[in-house]
Protein backbone atom coordinates (compact mmCIF):
# COMPACT_ATOMS: atom_id res chain seq x y z
CA UNK A 1 0.00 0.00 0.00
CA UNK A 2 1.96 3.59 -1.46
CA UNK A 3 1.99 6.04 1.62
CA UNK A 4 1.08 9.21 1.48
CA UNK A 5 2.73 12.11 -0.36
CA UNK A 6 4.36 14.71 1.86
CA UNK A 7 2.58 17.95 1.47
CA UNK A 8 5.13 20.75 0.85
CA UNK A 9 3.19 23.95 0.31
CA UNK A 10 2.41 24.35 3.67
CA UNK A 11 5.09 23.47 5.67
CA UNK A 12 7.81 22.12 3.83
CA UNK A 13 10.14 21.18 6.79
CA UNK A 14 7.16 19.10 8.03
CA UNK A 15 6.85 17.58 4.77
CA UNK A 16 10.66 16.48 5.11
CA UNK A 17 10.38 15.26 8.58
CA UNK A 18 7.08 13.15 7.31
CA UNK A 19 9.30 11.75 3.85
CA UNK A 20 12.21 10.46 6.25
CA UNK A 21 9.62 8.96 8.27
CA UNK A 22 7.68 7.49 5.27
CA UNK A 23 11.41 6.65 3.54
CA UNK A 24 12.01 5.00 7.02
CA UNK A 25 9.11 3.26 7.72
CA UNK A 26 9.88 -0.59 8.70
CA UNK A 27 7.13 -2.31 6.29
CA UNK A 28 6.64 0.05 3.90
CA UNK A 29 9.71 2.48 3.66
CA UNK A 30 12.28 1.98 1.13
CA UNK A 31 14.70 -1.02 1.89
CA UNK A 32 18.23 1.06 1.15
CA UNK A 33 16.66 4.20 3.33
CA UNK A 34 15.74 1.36 6.29
CA UNK A 35 19.07 -0.64 6.71
CA UNK A 36 21.10 3.14 6.75
CA UNK A 37 22.55 4.07 9.93
CA UNK A 38 24.16 7.05 11.40
CA UNK A 39 27.88 5.66 10.22
CA UNK A 40 26.74 4.97 6.76
CA UNK A 41 25.15 8.20 5.86
CA UNK A 42 28.12 10.19 7.40
CA UNK A 43 29.76 10.21 4.09
CA UNK A 44 26.99 11.64 2.46
CA UNK A 45 26.85 14.46 5.07
CA UNK A 46 30.28 15.34 4.27
CA UNK A 47 30.05 15.09 0.57
CA UNK A 48 27.36 17.51 0.49
CA UNK A 49 29.48 19.86 2.73
CA UNK A 50 32.06 19.94 0.02
CA UNK A 51 29.42 20.15 -2.66
CA UNK A 52 28.08 23.27 -0.79
CA UNK A 53 31.19 24.95 -1.18
CA UNK A 54 31.72 23.90 -4.78
CA UNK A 55 28.74 25.67 -5.69
CA UNK A 56 29.36 28.74 -3.44
CA UNK A 57 33.14 29.02 -5.00
CA UNK A 58 31.53 28.53 -8.53
CA UNK A 59 28.61 31.81 -7.94
CA UNK A 60 26.34 29.24 -8.85
CA UNK A 61 23.27 30.06 -6.34
CA UNK A 62 20.59 27.98 -8.38
CA UNK A 63 23.20 24.99 -7.51
CA UNK A 64 23.76 26.31 -4.47
CA UNK A 65 19.79 26.04 -2.94
CA UNK A 66 19.77 22.40 -4.49
CA UNK A 67 22.76 21.26 -2.76
CA UNK A 68 21.65 22.86 0.83
CA UNK A 69 18.67 21.23 0.39
CA UNK A 70 20.95 18.09 -0.41
CA UNK A 71 22.61 19.05 3.00
CA UNK A 72 19.57 19.70 5.36
CA UNK A 73 18.50 15.83 3.86
CA UNK A 74 21.31 14.66 5.42
CA UNK A 75 20.65 16.89 8.68
CA UNK A 76 17.46 15.58 8.88
CA UNK A 77 17.93 12.32 8.04
CA UNK A 78 20.39 12.00 11.41
CA UNK A 79 17.51 13.43 13.61
CA UNK A 80 15.25 10.86 12.30
CA UNK A 81 17.31 8.14 12.85
CA UNK A 82 18.11 9.65 16.29
CA UNK A 83 14.58 9.80 16.85
CA UNK A 84 13.43 6.49 16.41
CA UNK A 85 16.46 5.16 18.68
CA UNK A 86 14.49 7.96 21.32
CA UNK A 87 17.89 10.15 21.56
CA UNK A 88 16.35 13.76 20.25
CA UNK A 89 14.55 14.54 17.39
CA UNK A 90 15.25 17.72 14.34
CA UNK A 91 13.47 19.64 16.57
CA UNK A 92 15.79 19.70 19.48
CA UNK A 93 18.80 20.08 16.34
CA UNK A 94 17.46 23.27 15.90
CA UNK A 95 16.11 24.13 19.39
CA UNK A 96 20.04 23.51 20.53
CA UNK A 97 21.22 25.77 17.80
CA UNK A 98 19.24 28.65 18.51
CA UNK A 99 19.93 28.54 22.26
CA UNK A 100 23.87 28.37 21.68
CA UNK A 101 24.02 31.07 19.18
CA UNK A 102 21.88 33.58 21.44
CA UNK A 103 24.16 31.95 24.39
CA UNK A 104 27.47 33.22 22.12
CA UNK A 105 26.02 36.89 21.27
CA UNK A 106 25.23 38.25 24.29
CA UNK A 107 25.94 41.69 22.65
CA UNK A 108 23.15 41.25 19.86
CA UNK A 109 20.53 39.61 23.04
CA UNK A 110 21.54 40.96 26.20
CA UNK A 111 23.30 43.88 27.42
CA UNK A 112 26.94 43.13 26.77
CA UNK A 113 28.67 45.73 24.68
CA UNK A 114 31.97 45.16 22.89
CA UNK A 115 34.44 47.98 21.42
CA UNK A 116 35.44 46.24 18.59
CA UNK A 117 34.87 43.07 16.26
CA UNK A 118 38.15 41.88 17.30
CA UNK A 119 36.51 41.92 21.51
CA UNK A 120 33.53 40.29 19.85
CA UNK A 121 35.80 37.48 18.47
CA UNK A 122 37.60 37.03 21.89
CA UNK A 123 34.56 36.82 23.74
CA UNK A 124 33.05 34.16 21.50
CA UNK A 125 36.11 32.07 21.99
CA UNK A 126 36.04 32.49 25.39
CA UNK A 127 32.54 31.36 25.60
CA UNK A 128 33.34 28.73 23.36
CA UNK A 129 35.95 27.63 26.07
CA UNK A 130 33.70 27.53 28.68
CA UNK A 131 31.56 25.48 27.09
CA UNK A 132 34.00 22.63 26.10
CA UNK A 133 35.29 22.55 29.61
CA UNK A 134 31.41 22.59 30.61
CA UNK A 135 31.12 19.22 28.01
CA UNK A 136 34.23 18.12 29.73
CA UNK A 137 33.35 18.35 33.25
CA UNK A 138 30.21 16.36 32.50
CA UNK A 139 31.61 13.71 30.46
CA UNK A 140 34.26 12.94 32.32
CA UNK A 141 34.51 14.98 35.91
CA UNK A 142 37.97 13.49 36.83
CA UNK A 143 39.95 14.52 34.25
CA UNK A 144 41.20 18.24 33.15
CA UNK A 145 40.15 19.46 29.71
CA UNK A 146 42.67 20.01 26.91
CA UNK A 147 42.55 23.09 24.86
CA UNK A 148 42.97 21.03 21.84
CA UNK A 149 39.52 19.41 23.07
CA UNK A 150 36.28 19.30 20.31
CA UNK A 151 38.60 19.67 16.87
CA UNK A 152 36.49 17.20 15.23
CA UNK A 153 38.59 14.24 14.02
CA UNK A 154 36.35 14.29 11.09
CA UNK A 155 37.97 17.32 9.82
CA UNK A 156 40.37 17.35 6.81
CA UNK A 157 43.35 17.27 7.87
CA UNK A 158 44.51 20.52 6.51
CA UNK A 159 41.88 22.21 8.05
CA UNK A 160 42.06 20.44 10.98
CA UNK A 161 45.67 21.00 11.31
CA UNK A 162 44.97 24.99 11.14
CA UNK A 163 42.41 24.21 14.29
CA UNK A 164 44.66 22.61 16.12
CA UNK A 165 47.78 25.43 15.68
CA UNK A 166 44.96 28.39 16.39
CA UNK A 167 44.07 26.56 19.61
CA UNK A 168 47.59 26.15 20.62
CA UNK A 169 48.38 29.09 19.94
CA UNK A 170 46.09 30.68 22.28
CA UNK A 171 47.99 29.67 25.55
CA UNK A 172 51.24 30.94 24.17
CA UNK A 173 52.63 27.88 21.78
CA UNK A 174 52.93 29.80 18.52
CA UNK A 175 55.86 31.42 15.99
CA UNK A 176 55.92 35.35 16.64
CA UNK A 177 55.48 35.18 12.73
CA UNK A 178 55.27 34.23 8.99
CA UNK A 179 59.34 34.66 8.82
CA UNK A 180 59.95 31.90 12.34
CA UNK A 181 57.84 29.42 10.46
CA UNK A 182 60.97 29.23 7.25
CA UNK A 183 63.73 27.54 9.35
CA UNK A 184 60.99 25.01 10.51
CA UNK A 185 59.90 23.58 7.24
CA UNK A 186 64.11 23.83 6.08
CA UNK A 187 64.67 21.72 9.25
CA UNK A 188 61.38 19.16 8.36
CA UNK A 189 62.94 18.89 5.05
CA UNK A 190 66.68 17.72 6.11
CA UNK A 191 64.97 15.30 8.29
CA UNK A 192 62.63 14.17 4.90
CA UNK A 193 66.12 14.39 3.23
CA UNK A 194 67.85 12.22 5.40
CA UNK A 195 65.02 9.83 5.79
CA UNK A 196 64.87 9.03 1.54
CA UNK A 197 68.55 8.64 2.28
CA UNK A 198 68.14 5.94 4.87
CA UNK A 199 65.21 4.22 3.13
CA UNK A 200 63.43 4.64 6.07
CA UNK A 201 59.94 4.44 4.91
CA UNK A 202 58.06 4.82 8.21
CA UNK A 203 59.97 8.06 9.05
CA UNK A 204 59.54 9.31 5.34
CA UNK A 205 55.94 9.19 5.57
CA UNK A 206 56.22 10.85 9.63
CA UNK A 207 58.75 13.69 7.97
CA UNK A 208 56.11 14.15 4.66
CA UNK A 209 53.26 14.67 7.39
CA UNK A 210 55.87 17.22 9.57
CA UNK A 211 56.44 18.90 6.59
CA UNK A 212 53.02 19.27 5.98
CA UNK A 213 52.13 20.22 9.74
CA UNK A 214 54.46 23.28 8.87
CA UNK A 215 53.29 24.46 6.01
CA UNK A 216 50.04 24.81 7.44
CA UNK A 217 51.70 26.97 10.03
CA UNK A 218 53.31 29.06 7.82
CA UNK A 219 49.34 29.32 5.77
CA UNK A 220 47.94 30.23 9.28
CA UNK A 221 50.48 33.11 9.78
CA UNK A 222 50.25 34.41 6.46
CA UNK A 223 46.23 34.66 6.98
CA UNK A 224 46.12 32.26 4.39
CA UNK A 225 43.43 29.13 4.43
CA UNK A 226 45.69 26.32 3.38
CA UNK A 227 42.97 24.13 2.49
CA UNK A 228 40.99 26.66 -0.07
CA UNK A 229 44.51 27.55 -1.35
CA UNK A 230 44.89 23.93 -2.03
CA UNK A 231 41.39 23.72 -3.74
CA UNK A 232 42.86 26.48 -5.75
CA UNK A 233 45.90 24.93 -6.66
CA UNK A 234 44.60 21.85 -8.20
CA UNK A 235 41.90 23.76 -10.03
CA UNK A 236 44.74 25.49 -11.39
CA UNK A 237 46.51 22.22 -12.33
CA UNK A 238 43.37 20.37 -13.44
CA UNK A 239 42.56 23.33 -15.62
CA UNK A 240 46.13 23.45 -16.87
CA UNK A 241 46.80 19.81 -17.42
CA UNK A 242 43.76 19.30 -19.68
CA UNK A 243 45.40 21.59 -21.85
CA UNK A 244 48.39 19.75 -22.23
CA UNK A 245 45.84 16.99 -23.31
CA UNK A 246 43.96 19.49 -26.01
CA UNK A 247 47.35 20.34 -27.39
CA UNK A 248 48.73 17.46 -27.93
CA UNK A 249 45.43 15.85 -29.77
CA UNK A 250 45.23 18.88 -31.92
CA UNK A 251 49.25 17.84 -32.84
CA UNK A 252 47.71 14.24 -33.38
CA UNK A 253 49.43 12.56 -30.26
CA UNK A 254 48.86 11.29 -27.07
CA UNK A 255 50.41 13.31 -23.98
CA UNK A 256 51.35 9.62 -22.69
CA UNK A 257 53.77 9.22 -25.73
CA UNK A 258 55.23 12.58 -25.28
CA UNK A 259 58.90 12.28 -23.21
CA UNK A 260 58.91 14.42 -19.96
CA UNK A 261 61.07 17.53 -21.73
CA UNK A 262 57.74 17.57 -24.54
CA UNK A 263 55.71 17.24 -21.66
CA UNK A 264 57.06 20.40 -20.34
CA UNK A 265 56.85 22.53 -23.41
CA UNK A 266 53.25 21.53 -23.72
CA UNK A 267 52.51 22.46 -19.82
CA UNK A 268 54.11 26.14 -20.71
CA UNK A 269 52.50 26.92 -23.57
CA UNK A 270 49.27 25.98 -21.95
CA UNK A 271 50.09 28.42 -18.96
CA UNK A 272 51.20 31.34 -21.51
CA UNK A 273 47.97 31.26 -23.16
CA UNK A 274 46.10 30.65 -19.90
CA UNK A 275 47.95 33.93 -18.75
CA UNK A 276 46.30 35.83 -21.32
Amino acid sequence: MPLPIPETSDNPLRALRELLAALRHPEHGCPWDRRQTFASIAPYTLEEAYEVLAAIEQGDMRELREELGDLLLNVAYHARMAEEAGLFDLDDVARGIVEKMIRRHPHVFGEVRHADEAAIKSAWEAQKAQERATKSDQDAPSLQGSALDGVALALPALTRAVKLEKRAARVGFDWPDAASVFPKIEEELQELRAGIAAQDAANIFEEVGDILFAVTNLARKLGVDPEAALRACNAKFESRFKGMEDLARQDGVALENLDLLEQEALYQRVKKMLSV
